[in-house]
């Protein structure tokens, strides 16, 4: 590395910069850390190789390290690797599943566009008749399917989070203490102001109200409760009859987030779009804490790992209509 900036200099750089984009990590990432110690240990000289990192990936633990902690350490120093490569070309970027996929994650069901269209058409059909809750659960649902919100981000949403002049909604400190703002597609606009302006009908609209409310006695204006949505979602999919295509016992509400990823790089690989450099982006959309979580579709879903293989046809119409 003579005659370049450090490799621990690029870490820390990497580091600031994933900061800078709303990630919040500990001062040294003790992972690459110790990467840069041991090419230091080993006087490794010029562009780093995909040899070095799989020996130094080996040597973890004194080469009793189990499969997964490889896999994890695998992941964490790819990201890095990419981010390098721009600054340094002849950098060498290992393939991802080298080391197999990361543990204790299971496929998800990835949804087809009619399970979605049924999934909304069902929401509409709920009682009482006359009541808000059909369009408040149809809304739910749609929106989580077309942002990829995750069920929380959607329930703890207020009204002001939702600014449909600007066709932007924005998800406050949730689950990584980061906020972000997510442009909508002007379909999930529409949907979005036909709710409100159905919801007024019930209830004015009041500063800090929740966007999505209950409906039901007492809890008339309050939030939904993250239970009860899962408890409708669950009736409406037995209801529904559904060929379960994940590693789940069922499909499941929190899918529909993982689906809106999936389509998107569907649509990103239809278009011929280097997915590498659009990964960053989508994991900031989504608000993932860190980037190898996105990139754990590529490995894990069966429908990419397909497309990878050159068999888009087969799951093309998972790209559908962007609704991102």
């Amino acid at each position: 590395m003579s005659r370049r900036r450090s490799l621990q200099a690029r870490i820390d750089d990497y580091l600031a910069e994933r900061r800078r984009q709303g990630f919040r990590l500990r001062s040294r990432d003790a992972v690459l850390s110790g990467f840069a110690r041991f090419v230091a240990a080993k006087h490794h000289h010029g562009p780093l190789t995909a040899g070095i990192m799989v020996e130094w990936i080996r040597a973890g633990k004194d080469g009793h390290g189990d499969a997964g902690t490889w896999a994890r350490s695998w992941r964490r120093l790819r990201h890095f690797i990419r981010y390098l490569q721009q600054f340094e070309p002849e950098t060498e970027v290992p393939e991802a599943s080298l080391f197999g996929p990361e543990p204790g994650r299971v496929a998800p069901h990835i949804y087809h566009e009619n399970e979605i269209d049924d999934l909304l058409a069902a929401a509409r059909r709920l009682g009482p008749a006359g009541s808000l809750r059909p369009f408040t659960y149809e809304t739910l649902f749609g929106l989580m399917a077309s942002t990829g919100v995750r069920v929380s981000e959607a329930i703890h949403l207020r009204d002001a989070d939702v600014d449909l002049r600007r066709r932007m909604v924005t998800i406050q400190q949730t689950k990584f203490a980061k906020s972000r703002q997510l442009p909508i597609h002007p379909s999930t606009v529409k949907a979005l102001a036909r709710y409100r302006k159905h919801r007024e009908r019930y209830l004015p609209t009041a500063t800090g109200m929740p966007f999505l409310i209950g409906s039901r006695g007492h809890r008339l204006g309050l939030p939904l409760s993250e239970r009860q949505a899962h408890r409708v979602f669950t009736g409406l999919r037995d209801g529904l009859g559904w060929v379960n295509r994940g590693g789940h016992d069922a499909p499941r509400l929190h899918d529909l987030r993982h689906t809106f990823a999936v389509r998107r790089l569907v649509r990103w690989y239809a278009d011929g779009v280097d997915i590498d450099q659009k990964m960053l982006a989508l994991s900031t959309y989504m608000g993932h804490a860190e980037i190898f979580y996105t990139y754990w579709y590529l490995t894990a879903v069966p429908e990419l790992m397909a497309i990878a293989s050159g068999r888009f046809e087969q799951f093309a119409d998972l790209a559908g209509d962007d609704n991102a």
